[in-house]
């Protein structure tokens, strides 16, 4: 027996080595050989693990390209039947010659960043099965004419790929089993060829344009398991008559289907997943679907629904997900859903039931999540009372219920031992933060935000050692901040980290409860950014140094409350933090110079506080607006010799002391001694004035007078008649460059909004100080701003230069920046239409390239970003600030090794090597342009982590093929779905992170002007 084993073991050991053997040995097909070499010449990138044939290797590994990566062979022929590279970072075009693989079966290039049509030779192999080319940039029609006979599985999501499916595909590929054409712009209707296709087991024509009714015959394919046509055009669900679908999961959600739900789940009787939200229906639930056994999750979010919810739930067993948050369901909620015992997931949010829930809700023992916000619920003891008694709830969600109430007090004896996110905002809840909720010790966000509660903030929020967001704002607690909050180890050192993530229901919050307000919507709780905000209470005391320990904190509001004392410098070892609003507090003393090294700040403002001496200069402190430090007797770096620049506001509450009072009798004394000093000098200057040289008091006179009517160099004057305006002119414009006139703040200095003496309004940047960096700023501007003249820019209209302060004049732009409508402007975004943006974008790229190209000498911009892009009085755009700019000889492609730029807008080359280019420029547009489409501002931080920059999020959304989700809702919508889908192709090629892969302004200019993308 010992002996047989021996031998079957040899057998197969002989076996293998032959079948390596023969691998070894195999060398490719000529014509394949060719074939490949054709498709890697057409790529822009190497492939890693192939080798070229002229390489330094033997002829032998060189030519057997059958050992190549992604390449298999027929062990007998030797022909190529496989190539497989997926996600190998490839770009270029598709090689037409790739055709003369004519024995493959697998061609796998899915998760790359080819681009261009693809050629026809593609559409007729005889022996290809599996086809996948998704998430690639091609674009293009389909052809007509198909020929794929032994096609299987054919995978084109996530492409450009525009007009009708081919019905070809279908006619000669019968026996298809799946068919992926999602996330394209394919319109039409679903031909009825696909209906010939009877081995059809999974297709997903999700995120297209297509339209019509969706088809009876696809749900009579007898092997279709799963279908999915969300987010497209659907108008309508046609019958399926009395014949039963093996369908099970069923996707229509984000479509325009309208009327009632049909009545036709009887005949899915194996559908476990059914997904309806946003669509148009009404009335209530249809019976059948109530019925259906089998199914375990059912979305029906953010439709029309009306009436009371009626479940038969006795029959619902296996339901887990219920969503049917954001309809008009009314009534109460039903007893018997409890009978539904396997549910782990509940979101009736945003619907107008009332009463209390029913006391069965105890019986859910697998229920995890349950958001019931947003409606008209009342009693919350009793409704907490009952909750506890669900062993597995970790996320509550009440918001905007249970108005008035109070929150139940220690003698309630609540225990909520698994909860992971307790959110119970904006219901004006009185009462205190109860002792009972200490025992959530696995508390990672607790929102108890805009209600009444009162006293001081409990010491054991502290000791939750997993909690990250803490929302107390606008309330009424009063007190220091516990000191402990400083310790909590998820925002010190400790990754945030879910043992499960909450299911895909949206937490809903108000920032606050104008009307303006607008709901923010984080899809999990990983979603929610590390946040503690306490703003708008009375908390005292001063801010611990201790603060600067939580190094993953993104967020600390602590605005509009007592707080005294000064800002830690410690502050900057919060190195993660993005918003730190300080505003409308009793802070004493300066702003730290190490703040500056909070290099992801985009949001900071120190507004309406006692603060004095200067403003930090460098980093983000660059960007941020006069409104971060109004209210203060600040003083930034170009006002050091004039007035502070942000005096303390008048309307300021009172803070009579009795240091107030010192001060005053201070004051006073100083006053006394400044005018006993000050005649002093009278009398002196008239005694030494007696001695003074007739020509030098001349000379004197003389510097006075140039003081006072220093000309300003003007490149074209309005009239010719008109007089030369003088400095006192521009002091006279400005106020003597009052602070009302501020319009906007560049690099380097502030602009300020002004009159001339013609008439003309102009906007003027005045620039100061010494340094040699402000000197290159002012000349660089005088001598490049002065010779670029084109429609798109602003243009300069003069200069003066007198000691330390210069002055550039610039046009003056009615609309002020595309910043300000997208960022800043309360209702700015919904101003702003799809056409106005597209129009800004294109008028934005012809400046660039005017400057890239055409101005003689060629210029960088190297701070293209939405604040240095202004609007006139028609929303036409110009190109502002060339202060970064650098002359640029005829033919040189690269500019000075003295960078710089603004913090979300740089390239990543700049952060490698020291040299700016063309395509850094383009890079930063590219930015500009996600700003235009999705609203938010390139470092808008509050995402989960790995996403806290614009870029990333969407690029995030993109390879999960959820573009659509990330655009801004103001004027995202069907009809401009297609362009924008577009503009964010072409946003994408400016930002790839290899400088050479970008294109060039001209092309920029062709593609937003003319559509010719890939052309």
């Amino acid at each position: 027996m010992v002996v047989l084993w021996k031998i079957w073991v040899l057998v197969i050991l002989l076996g293998v080595s032959r079948v390596l053997v023969i691998s070894q040995n195999l060398t490719c097909n000529s014509n394949d050989l060719r074939a490949l070499e054709g498709f890697k010449n057409e790529l822009d990138s190497a492939i890693d693990g192939w080798w070229p044939t002229n390489s330094s290797s033997s002829a032998s590994t060189s030519f057997n390209c059958c050992n190549w990566v992604g390449i298999k062979c027929n062990s007998d022929s030797g022909r190529i039947v496989t190539l497989e590279l997926p996600k190998k970072r490839l770009t270029g075009a598709f090689s037409d010659l790739i055709s003369n693989l004519d024995q493959l079966r697998t061609l796998n290039l899915s998760g790359n960043f080819l681009s261009g049509p693809l050629p026809l030779s593609l559409f007729h192999f005889a022996h290809l099965e599996v086809l996948d080319l998704s998430s690639n940039d091609f674009n293009g029609a389909f052809p007509d004419s198909i020929n794929l006979p032994a096609l299987q599985e054919l995978d084109f999501s996530g492409n450009g790929f525009h007009g009708s499916i081919p019905a070809g595909i279908f006619v000669k590929s019968t026996g298809l089993r799946v068919l992926k054409l999602a996330v394209n712009s394919l319109n039409g209707s679903i031909p009825p060829e696909l209906g010939d296709c009877k081995f059809l087991e999974h297709i997903c024509v999700a995120s297209n344009l297509l339209s019509g009714a969706i088809p009876e015959f696809l749900f009579h394919l007898p092997r279709l398991g799963a279908l999915d046509l969300q987010d497209n055009s659907f108008t309508s669900i046609t019958g399926i008559g009395n014949s039963s679908s093996h369908v099970t999961r069923l996707d229509v959600s984000s479509n325009q289907l309208s009327g009632n739900l049909p009545d036709f789940f009887h005949n899915f009787p194996n559908l476990t997943h059914f997904s309806a939200q946003s669509n148009r229906f009404s009335g209530g639930i249809p019976s059948s679907l109530s019925n259906s056994p089998a199914i375990s999750f059912l979305n029906l979010r953010n439709n029309s629904f009306n009436g009371p919810i009626e479940f038969n739930c006795s029959m619902m067993t296996n339901l887990t997900s219920l969503d049917l948050g954001t309809n008009n369901f009314s009534g109460s909620i039903p007893d018997d859903l409890s009978s539904c015992r396997n549910l782990r997931a509940i979101n009736l949010a945003r619907n107008r039931f009332r009463g209390e829930i029913p006391e069965t809700f105890k019986n859910f023992r697998s229920l995890s999540y349950l958001s019931l916000s947003n409606c008209s619920f009342s009693n919350l003891s009793t409704t907490l009372n009952i909750l506890q008694h669900c062993p597995n709830l970790t996320v509550l969600v009440l918001t905007m219920n249970f108005r008035g109430e109070q929150l139940p007090a220690d003698d309630d004896k609540l225990s909520f031992r698994a909860l992971k996110a307790l959110v119970i905002a904006n219901c004006g809840l009185s009462g205190r933060i109860p002792t009972w909720l200490k025992d959530s010790t696995q508390l990672q966000l607790l929102d108890l935000s805009w209600n009444n509660l009162v006293g001081s903030i409990p010491s054991y929020l502290g000791d939750f050692q997993s909690l990250f967001y803490l929302d107390l704002s606008n309330n009424s607690f009063s007190g220091v901040i516990p000191k402990n909050l400083t310790q909590l180890p998820c925002l010190s050192f400790r990754e945030v980290s879910l043992e499960e993530g909450s299911p895909d229901f949206p937490f809903f919050r108000r920032p606050n409860i104008s009307n303006r307000a607008v709901a923010l919507q984080y899809n999990q709780i990983m979603s929610f950014p590390p946040l503690l905000d306490l703003s708008n209470n009375h908390l005292t005391g001063s801010i611990w140094p201790e603060f600067g320990n939580l190094k993953r904190l993104i967020v600390l509001d602590l605005k509009h409350n007592n707080i005294s004392g000064g800002i830690p410098s410690s502050l900057s070892g919060m190195t993660s933090i993005e918003i730190l609003d300080l505003s409308y507090n009793n802070l004493t003393g300066w702003i730290p110079p190490s703040l500056v090294n909070l290099t992801f700040l985009s949001k900071f403002s120190v507004a309406y506080n006692d603060l004095t001496g200067l403003i930090p200069k460098g980093g983000q402190f660059t960007t941020f607006t006069n409104s971060s430090f109004e209210g203060n007797k600040l003083c930034d770096y170009t006002c050091q010799n004039s007035n502070e620049l942000f005096p303390q506001s008048q309307n300021r509450k009172s803070r009579k002391s009795k240091g107030a009072i010192a001060g005053m009798a201070i004051g006073i004394g100083i006053g006394t001694l400044f005018i006993l000093l000050l005649m002093f000098l009278i009398v002196l200057r008239a005694t030494t004035r007696q001695e003074v040289d007739p020509e030098k008091e001349d000379e004197t006179d003389s510097n006075k007078e140039e003081h006072e009517s220093r000309l300003v160099v003007l490149f074209q004057k309005s009239n010719e008649n008109n007089k030369d305006l003088s400095l006192n002119d521009l002091l006279k414009s400005t106020n003597s460059f009052d602070q009302a006139n501020i319009i906007g703040c560049g690099g380097f200095g502030l602009v300020f909004k002004a009159t001339l003496p013609d008439g003309r309004k102009v906007a003027i940047k005045r620039l100061s100080g010494d340094t040699g960096q402000v000197d290159r700023e002012f000349q660089a501007e005088v001598e490049t701003l002065s010779r670029a003249q084109h429609p798109n820019l602003v243009l300069l209209q003069g200069y003066c230069q007198h000691k330390n302060d210069k002055f550039l004049i610039y046009s003056f732009m009615e609309n002020g920046s595309l910043d300000y409508w997208l960022h800043e402007k309360p209702d700015g975004r919904s101003k702003v239409n799809w056409g106005t943006r597209l129009r800004i974008a294109q008028g934005a790229i012809k400046g660039l390239a005017y400057l890239h190209q055409s101005c003689d000498p060629h210029i960088l911009h190297r701070d293209i970003k939405s604040s240095n892009i202004l609007l006139d009085e028609n929303f036409e755009a110009h190109l502002a600030d060339f202060g970064l700019a650098r002359l640029i000889l005829p033919y040189d492609t690269h500019v000075t090794t003295d960078l710089v730029g603004t913090l979300g807008y740089i390239p990543p080359e700049y952060g490698q090597a020291s040299v700016a280019s063309y395509k850094g420029d383009v890079y930063s547009f590219g930015v500009v342009l996600l700003e235009l489409l999705t609203g938010k501002r390139p470092m808008d931080m509050c995402k989960p982590k790995g996403s806290r920059d614009l870029i990333s999020f969407v690029m995030q959304m993109k390879r999960e093929k959820r573009e659509n989700e990330v655009f801004d809702s103001f004027v995202f919508d069907k009809d401009n779905a297609k362009g924008m889908l577009w503009v964010l192709e072409i946003a994408c090629v400016c930002l790839n992170e290899n400088p050479k892969l970008r294109p060039s302004t001209q092309e920029l200019v062709c593609w937003l002007h003319h559509g010719c993308l890939g052309t």
